[in-house]
């Protein structure tokens, strides 16, 4: 008391504690610490200091907008990351300052580009990091920003690979495929996407010289080139294709659909084509493929109608997955014979989204339910509820609150289901969503875009519900113990 007695008045002049110059005190002079009086530089830097702890104090914060991106993608995770993904990301976070990857493993390369490509920063320089010449594959998830001369420099580097998968390919053009050729390369598998500055001329060269070695082609994306005869030629080149992938080709129709119906080697078939196609062509190329498919995915075949999915049901017996989606034709009764006394054993994963009745003037839909309604959902889950492990019915709006309470009733489970999307599903709420967090103890990803009815509802550890709530409200996830428990704002 005595000592801040003795302290000059404002207005007086004073010695600084720190530096000892004479200044002119007033009623903002900061106190040092020993209770003297600062002058104005000592106290700005007394200040600077003081901002600079509480800045070190502040712990680790996950950003509103990264939970939400995690979400997205399906992770709700509890806990730290593993050290191999927290190092991971350390080198995506400094891949500026990084001159090359030494010998990490195909898997961390894999999860490298799959970070840096999310992020739109894969450039002709982190590029170069990827090329080795030891490796026998190359993935790049986002090739937006290489030009031409870097796609040459992945042939030029990589001698001996065998897988490609270049997306977002856009200036992939001829001369990449004539250089590619001129290698010599023992290419087993191949995935491009967005390529459309590749000639059908480049196309039918490139089928021919790969040939019989050319077991994955899966293309994606070309709304320019790869017409009917290029498809011809693919088949007629490359007999020995076991997984074939045809997505977004806006020139592919009946002919290329007849063509694919002589590769009966085929084990994995994904189509999506925009030209509507004959019925009659539909079921033919699965009476000849069907037998030793796996995988089947049938996209935006709108008028295919029953005698598809009885097709399906005769032929068709070692499937492990199934995609038809997009269809207004098919009817309830045609997938509840198609799922039932099927002898293709237990489906693992099902998408048969947005297959339903479209009539604004009548949306209950037709007396007799179009696309995946009430029975053909229980028939599905009748037969394959044991071993589903990811289930999409989104859109699928004919399928009523009885029937998805029956599915996921008390005593039913699914204990390998870990992925369900049941958006513009207006039946869904909170009631539904109990009982599905009930039934299937391992669910990690629930996504109910649409479902307003979902208001409260309370989520299990690790599992992330993706759309249904109000943005103001809370999602609650219930942990075992008070360090579990996390709440997004959303």
């Amino acid at each position: 008391m005595m000592h801040e007695r003795s302290r000059p008045m404002p207005g007086q002049l004073g010695n600084c504690e720190l530096c000892g110059k004479r200044f002119t005190v007033t009623p903002y002079s900061k106190t040092g610490p020993n209770h003297g009086l600062l002058c104005a530089k000592c106290s700005k830097a007394q200040t600077d200091s003081e901002r600079k702890a509480k800045a070190k104090k502040r712990g680790p914060r996950t950003s509103r907008r990264q939970n939400q991106s995690k979400l997205l993608d399906g992770l709700a995770q509890q806990g730290a990351l593993s050290l191999a993904e927290m190092c991971t990301k350390k080198v995506a976070d400094n891949i500026n300052d990084i001159e090359e990857f030494g010998d990490l493993p195909p898997q961390l390369l894999l999860r490298l580009s799959q970070i840096l490509s999310k992020r739109r920063v894969m450039t002709p320089r982190t590029l170069n990091l990827f090329l080795r010449s030891d490796l026998n594959s190359i993935d790049i998830f986002d090739a937006a920003k290489l030009e031409t001369q870097d796609f040459e420099k992945i042939f030029a580097f990589m001698p001996s690979v065998t897988h490609v998968n270049l997306r977002f390919a856009g200036q992939l053009k001829d001369q990449v495929v004539d250089y590619m050729l001129s290698r010599d390369l023992r290419i087993k598998s191949l995935q491009l996407d967005a390529t459309n500055l590749v000639s059908d001329s480049s196309w039918r060269q490139l089928f021919q010289g790969l040939g019989p070695q050319l077991e994955s082609l899966k293309l994606s994306n070309l709304d320019c080139s790869l017409d009917n005869e290029t498809v011809e030629a693919l088949t007629s080149y490359c007999t020995a294709l076991r997984c074939l992938k045809l997505k977004h080709c806006w020139k592919l129709g009946d002919r290329s659909l007849q063509a694919i119906s002589n590769l009966t080697s085929l084990v994995h078939l994904s189509l999506h084509f925009y030209q509507e196609v004959e019925n009659e062509t539909l079921l033919q190329t699965i009476n000849q493929v069907g037998p030793n498919l796996q995988t089947l995915s049938l996209e935006g075949f709108t008028i295919a109608d029953d005698h598809l999915l009885d097709m399906i049901h005769a032929k068709c017996r070692t499937l492990n997955k199934l995609r038809f989606s997009n269809n207004v034709t098919c009817t309830d009764k045609g997938f509840v014979r198609l799922f039932a006394d099927w002898p293709n054993p237990a489906l693992e994963i099902v998408d048969l989204s947005s297959t339903r009745d479209i009539d604004n003037a009548n949306p209950d839909g037709p007396a007799e339910a179009t696309g995946l309604a009430s029975h053909g959902f229980i028939a599905l889950m009748n037969h394959s509820g044991s071993m589903i492990r990811k289930l999409n019915i989104s859109s699928c709006r004919h399928i009523s609150h009885a029937a998805f309470a029956e599915v996921f009733s008390d005593g039913r489970t699914y204990p390998r289901l870990r992925e369900l999307d049941v958006s513009f599903h207006t039946v869904m709420d909170d009631y539904l969503v109990g009982q599905i967090f009930r039934s299937c103890p391992n669910i990690q990803k629930l996504v109910a875009f649409a479902c307003f009815n979902i208001r409260h509802i309370q989520i299990p550890p690790g599992v992330a519900l993706i759309g249904g709530l109000k943005a103001q409200d809370s999602l609650v996830l219930e942990g075992t113990s008070q360090s579990q428990s996390m709440v997004f704002n959303l």
